[in-house]
């Protein structure tokens, strides 16, 4: 008698386990399936996000091809568009990054809004100079308003800045200078003459930046693909840099003007076309060139 009670509560107990068991793998496919879903709506979302990223940066190839003076201002709006893109590949695909990205795309698509339409209202403007005037004033009222596009369109694409908690440039020049024994720097498009390379920039307000020491790095690249100055390199990531120099400074959340400059790899420098680039560690925050001959 006592050996059936036993048997019967092993029984039971058995019975209770396999319950628990077998609930406990239905449960736990439940979540699998439900994670697995979440996964694929982030990934399927996360495509949408670079789909409209890469449509952008189409659009702005589009504007930048009909225009027939380069609008750097335009060019520099693009490269952090595709900035954003290599960025985004290589990120988290979770809840919080998307988020954050859906937030920079609808920021930079309302600031393209504005300088799409600013530089179709300028184009316009311009077709109807070109019929209306002489050709010696046409040509100094198509400068004087290219020159107001691109402070208005500088104002503009500085405010895209202070949305991504990174510093920028705006304003990048690069030329060559003579340096005399009193220090003063007289601009030169020499080579042969050129001392120095200057590189200045303006570094825009951004509220999402600290007050303190930061640094942009700085690359030149000569006619023949060198780089100049130190052509030291430095590692971010899976990327590797060379700069020319690095730009320490003092960022108490105001704007910050910038004069860096570069010596020869020799006793001069080739005659040709310079690249300058601003980096702000892997990210290319703005780039421009010129000529010396």
């Amino acid at each position: 008698m006592e050996n059936n009670k036993n048997s019967t509560g092993l029984k039971v107990a058995l019975g209770i386990a396999l319950v628990l068991f077998v609930a406990t793998g239905i449960y736990t496919s439940k979540l699998y399936k439900e994670k697995k879903s979440t996964e694929a709506q982030l990934l399927q979302e996360k495509e949408m996000v670079m789909t409209d990223l890469t449509n952008m940066a189409k659009q702005y190839d589009v504007v930048i091809g009909e225009n027939e003076i380069s609008n750097e201002k335009l060019v520099e709006a693009k490269a952090r568009i595709q900035g954003l893109i290599d960025s985004l590949k290589v990120s988290e695909t979770n809840i919080q990054s998307l988020y954050r990205y859906k937030s920079k795309y609808t920021a930079l698509q309302k600031e393209m809004d504005v300088l799409l339409r600013d530089n179709e209202r300028l184009k316009n403007e311009n077709q109807y100079l070109s019929t209306s005037l002489d050709s010696t004033r046409t040509r100094l009222q198509e400068r004087t308003m290219f020159t107001d596009s691109l402070l208005v369109q500088n104002t503009a694409l500085a405010e895209v800045v202070s949305n991504a908690s990174v510093l920028g440039a705006v304003g990048l020049k690069g030329n060559g200078v003579i340096e005399r024994t009193s220090g003063k720097l007289i601009p030169t498009e020499s080579a042969r003459r050129a001392d120095k390379i200057s590189v200045c920039f303006t570094v825009p307000r951004n509220t999402l930046v600290k007050a303190g020491d930061h640094e942009l790095y700085i690359q030149v690249i000569d006619p023949k693909n060198n780089t100049l100055g130190a052509n030291e390199q430095i590692e971010f990531g899976d990327k590797v840099l060379n700069y020319s120099i690095v730009s320490k400074f003092n960022y108490e959340n105001a704007s910050l003007n910038i004069c860096e400059f570069i010596s020869p790899k020799g006793n001069n420098f080739e005659k040709g076309r310079y690249v300058v680039n601003v980096y702000n560690q892997k990210d290319l925050v703005s780039t421009t060139e010129f000529t010396i001959d």
